[in-house]
Order: C-alpha cells, then sequence, then structure tokens
C-alpha cells in the first residue's frame, strides 16, 4: 500500500510499513548512520539517523521507525542537526587524534560525518582510549582505542558468518568489543574471513600489513620474487582508481607489477584450472563407495577454519585439494624454477588475495614442505593498491601486458572461482573429461549463479547422476551441515564459501563500495566466461603439459604430495 508524507515541505510517496529512512532514501534523502546495516533488523543504537516528526516530543531515529499516512518530517531541521553533531562531537571527544597515521584516513564514516556537519573543533573534552593493538591474528589488527561500540562487527560475525567470536564486553562507559574472555584475536573462534573490517566504520578493524617485508624482498637482489593474483582481483581493483567498477584490468596489473619490480607475475586462475582437475577426479574416484558423505570444497580458509572448529566430523569428506593459491605457490618452487631455469633458494614467493583469511592460510602447517610455506606473503586487493601508488604508478596512463610463461595460460573456468557457484560449474564442466565420456552440450550452468543462499544443479554421466550444491555464505552453510550429520543430504559435491558473493565479496577487497560495486564484479567474471576460447580447465594446454611431463595422472602420489593436503580438529575458546 502506498502512503503519502510530507517531507521538508515535499509530499513524496512510500510503502506502508517501511522505515522512513528507507522511504527517504527511495526519494533521494540521504540519512547518515552508523549502526544500521542492509538487510539486517535495525537497532537504533547510534541515534544518527534522527528526524523531527511533526507531534512526536522527542527526535525519532528514522532506522526503526516506520512511516505513516501524512507523517510530516523534518531531516535537517537546526535541532536534527545539533542532535547529530553533539553525537559525532562525543564520539571524538574520546577518539585517538591520529587520522593522518590511521588506516582508514580519507575513508572513515566518522570523518566524513565529521567533515559533513562542520565539526571542526572540539567542544567535549574526555579521556583519551587507551588500549593496546592486539597483533596476535595472523590476518586482523584489533585497535580497540578506535571502536565507536556502533556493533556492526558483532552483528556481521553472529547474523552472517554464525562464528560469535566478538561481542560487548563490560558495561556502560567500559564497555567494549571483545573476544570471550577478553583474550586476543588469534586465541577465539575468529576464522579470519575480514568481514568486520568490511563493516567497521573507522579503523578499529583493518587487515595485518604485509607490505614492508614485500618491498624488502624486491629490494634484495638476492630474491627472486614471484607474485599471482586471484581471479577477482583483476575485476575489483579497478574501484581503487577511479576506473569503472567491474572493469577487467588484469592486463594492467601484470604492467604495474612489473614496474614494481616483480620478476615474474602469475594469474592465479591457472592454479584454479589445475584445482578443478584435482576435484574432479577426487569427485569420481568416491562416487559410488558406500555410506559415502558428499565432497566438500575446501579452497576456501575461513570455511575450512570454521569445520576446524565447530564440525571436526565433516573434515573426512572435505575435498584434500588446496586452494588454487596454495597449488600455484606449491608448483612456483618446486617446479617452475627448473623450467625457468632460477635458483629454487631465492623464489619469494607473493599472492594478491581478494580474502584477508588467505593469510592466515600460508601460514598454515600444512602448507609448508620441508621448512618451507608454498606462500611467503599474502596482500590483500587493498594493499596493492596501497603497493601500487606507493611505487607511482598512473593505473590510467599504462598499457596492459600478458602475465609470464609458462602457466600464463587460464581457461575462464578458473577465472570463475571469483564468483559463488564458479568452482562448482568448473568442475561440472570438467567432469564428463575425466570420466572419459563425451563432453556436455551444455556448459553454462544458470541455476549456480546469483545470490541465493543455496544454488543446486546436476549433470548425468552416462547413467550416473552428479548433484552439486554451492552454499553462498556461512548462515546457509550452518543449515546444509546439519542436513548431513542426519543423513539426510543427496548431493555429491558442495561448495562453500564463507563471503556471501564468493571471493569478489572478500574481506580484502575495497571498502565502502557496496552491493552493486559486487554484482559488478560478478558481471564481469561472467562476461570473461562469454569471450573466453578456452572454458574448460582440461582443455588448457599448459595444464596438459604440466601433467604429462610433471605431475603425471591427477590424483597421482606426485600430486597428491605437492597439491594435496589434511586438516585436523582445532581447539579454541568459546
Amino acid at each position: 500500500m502506498i502512503v503519502q508524507i510530507e517531507v521538508n515541505n515535499k509530499i513524496i510517496k512510500a510503502r506502508k510499513g517501511e522505515t522512513i529512512m528507507s522511504a527517504l532514501s527511495s526519494a533521494g534523502i540521504m540519512i547518515p548512520s552508523i549502526c544500521s546495516m542492509k538487510d539486517f533488523t535495525p537497532t537504533g543504537a547510534c541515534r544518527m539517523c534522527v528526524v523531527e516528526v511533526e507531534g512526536r516530543q522527542g527526535l525519532v531515529p528514522s532506522c526503526s521507525q516506520p512511516v505513516s499516512e501524512w507523517m510530516n518530517i523534518k531531516t535537517h531541521s537546526p535541532r536534527v542537526v545539533k542532535s547529530r553533531k553533539t553525537i559525532v562531537e562525543l564520539l571524538l571527544s574520546n577518539h585517538p587524534d591520529d587520522c593522518l597515521y590511521c588506516e582508514r584516513n580519507g575513508n572513515c564514516e566518522l570523518q566524513i560525518l565529521a567533515e559533513e556537519l562542520n565539526v571542526r573543533e572540539r567542544r567535549i573534552m574526555g579521556k583519551k582510549n587507551k588500549y593496546k593493538l592486539d597483533h596476535s591474528s595472523p590476518s586482523i589488527v584489533r585497535d580497540p582505542a578506535k571502536c565507536i561500540l556502533c556493533g556492526r562487527c558483532v552483528r556481521v560475525c553472529e547474523e552472517k558468518l554464525s562464528v560469535f567470536a566478538i561481542d560487548f564486553v563490560n558495561r556502560g562507559n567500559r564497555t567494549l568489543i571483545g573476544t570471550a574472555f577478553n583474550k586476543d584475536l588469534n586465541f577465539s573462534s575468529c576464522i579470519n574471513c575480514g568481514q568486520c573490517i568490511m563493516v567497521c566504520p573507522t579503523g578499529a578493524l583493518f587487515e595485518k600489513d604485509s607490505l614492508p617485508e614485500i618491498e624488502d624482498a624486491l629490494n634484495n637482489p638476492e630474491k627472486t620474487v614471484i607474485v599471482q593474483y586471484a581471479p577477482s582481483v583483476g575485476v575489483s581493483l579497478a574501484e581503487e582508481f577511479g576506473i569503472r567498477q567491474g572493469k577487467d584490468i588484469s592486463g594492467l596489473i601484470n604492467a604495474a607489477l612489473r614496474k614494481i619490480g616483480f620478476d615474474r607475475i602469475f594469474d592465479t586462475a591457472f592454479a584454479a584450472d589445475i584445482a578443478v582437475v584435482e576435484m574432479a577426479n577426487e569427485l569420481l574416484s568416491l562416487k559410488g563407495n558406500k555410506d559415502r558423505r558428499p565432497l566438500i570444497s575446501g579452497s576456501c580458509p575461513a570455511w575450512v577454519k570454521f569445520a576446524e572448529q565447530w564440525y571436526p566430523d565433516l573434515l573426512p569428506a572435505m575435498s584434500s585439494c588446496k586452494s588454487p593459491q596454495q597449488i600455484l605457490g606449491a608448483i612456483l618452487k618446486s617446479r617452475y624454477p627448473g623450467v625457468s631455469g632460477i635458483d629454487a633458494a631465492t623464489v619469494y614467493s607473493v599472492a594478491v588475495a581478494p580474502c584477508t583469511a588467505k593469510k592466515f592460510e600460508a601460514q598454515r602447517e600444512e602448507m609448508t614442505k620441508k621448512g618451507l610455506s608454498d606462500i611467503d606473503a599474502v596482500i590483500t586487493t587493498r594493499e596493492l593498491a596501497k603497493l601500487i601508488k606507493l611505487y607511482g604508478i598512473d593505473m590510467n596512463q599504462i598499457e596492459p601486458e600478458a602475465a609470464d610463461e609458462p602457466y600464463g595460460i587460464r581457461s575462464s573456468a578458473g577465472k570463475l572461482f571469483g564468483a559463488s557457484g564458479g568452482m562448482a560449474e568448473g568442475i561440472i564442466r570438467s567432469l564428463p573429461y575425466a570420466a572419459g565420456a563425451k563432453e556436455p552440450s551444455r556448459i553454462k550452468y544458470q541455476e549456480l549463479r546469483g545470490g541465493r543462499g543455496r544454488k543446486e544443479a546436476e549433470i548425468r554421466i552416462g547413467k550416473t547422476t552428479y548433484r552439486f550444491a554451492v552454499i553462498n555464505g556461512m548462515s546457509d552453510a550452518v543449515n546444509l551441515i546439519e542436513e548431513i550429520q542426519a543423513g539426510k543430504c543427496e548431493y555429491d559435491f558442495i561448495e562453500i564459501m564463507a563471503c556471501a558473493g564468493g571471493c569478489v565479496n572478500g574481506g580484502g577487497q575495497p571498502i565502502g563500495t557496496g552491493d552493486n560495486a559486487v554484482r559488478t564484479r560478478v558481471k564481469a567474471l561472467y562476461g570473461i566466461d562469454e569471450k573466453e576460447t578456452i572454458r574448460c580447465a582440461h582443455k588448457n594446454p599448459e595444464i596438459k603439459e604440466l601433467y604429462d611431463n610433471y605431475l603425471g595422472s591427477p590424483m597421482s602420489e606426485k600430486c597428491k604430495s605437492l597439491l594435496h593436503t589434511s586438516y585436523s580438529e582445532r581447539k579454541v575458546l568459546l
């Protein structure tokens, strides 16, 4: 039902029952807020979104107040503006004065609100917050002194990820956000996904900086610095440089990385092709086993840690295939030095990932061989943007370049790993080949695409049907896990990504770009797929060469030693 309301002396239409904030947003009137988030039940806790409603004595939180017919609203009356300004001044009264050094300088919502409300002097003095930085996590740094208690991180961790790693601690003016028993983050149930960073309005949460050690390696003449970048990085980095959202700038990334001084550059999508071939053969080897559970993907390190902590009984069903990042890291330190003529001892391997959990994955004991890690350092998409700016490279002026050879060719199936459902779709494309059957007439599986929480598809090979499921976000994974434990699951392969949307929405991606940017990145990946000539992993000629001359057949002893791993139960504080 449509009703009319009066806003700043103008009549606008709104849907009955929607909130004032929603109605105003649809009319092009933006109301500031710190605590509210899209798709979450409003709490009205921050009071930044208050408006003046005729007939109400006090100001009304627009995020939670539903509209009613002929409601008369003032969005920026002197009383409203004064209230918002006072809230910002109170938040700043005990906030650290280190904006110039802050991780979020220039992209801080508190800073932006202070500018919009013309806060130019300190009228309220408060005792400064003094807390130690928490550097314990391999992925995320906490700075409690900059926390403004908006609660966004808590709600995302609980409601979207079902992890419950952080919550409000203490009461009154001693309230803070912390972990169980207020221990360091590394002792908590945190899965390192970084979604808390994405919603934090200030610099209270940010990724652990890996740039200094990479710069040291770049400046060390005795090091051969090799870098790889994930499929979704190519379609998300553009946003950091004012280039059109979703534009694939992989060629520009290659050129920029060479100008910075990296010795070799590779696209991780090449290793995604290897992962497809390995998992397709792994699935075939398991099909038909009695009392077999579905094969569950293990390429998302946040999901793997989640399973290790809460559902260790599922670990035997987890695919042993490493993630594409770790697969390429292993190859670059084993096979590549021999074919490129470089000393393996000098290789320093860097990965650019859209995900903070990849930092955690790279330092896992399972990802080392004879004391050497597959990957030496991981940086996020945001860190790559900083590195490019540090070296003064103008992304609008350079010309695109190709990745290095060998391993410079990748199929579009490998590129689809950046989107939720892309891994499953890639495996479906190569499964008939792995089974020795004729290729399917269909290559595009629309039912595995989109933002639904659970997506399903099936493929028939001869007389055998394979059923696939894609879980888009951790909250939906919990429901499926319960089905598996109850013996009610009939899927053969399950892809699980912790972040809704997949890697394109990872915790290391550009902050503040919104849902539209995520959809644009996904669209770009599928656009790449439509244009490519090699759309199946097994058709990549360099993959065939690698198997023929080094790895042997898929799932061979060589492959299991180099490309596969195992996981075990992980104890954490509750």
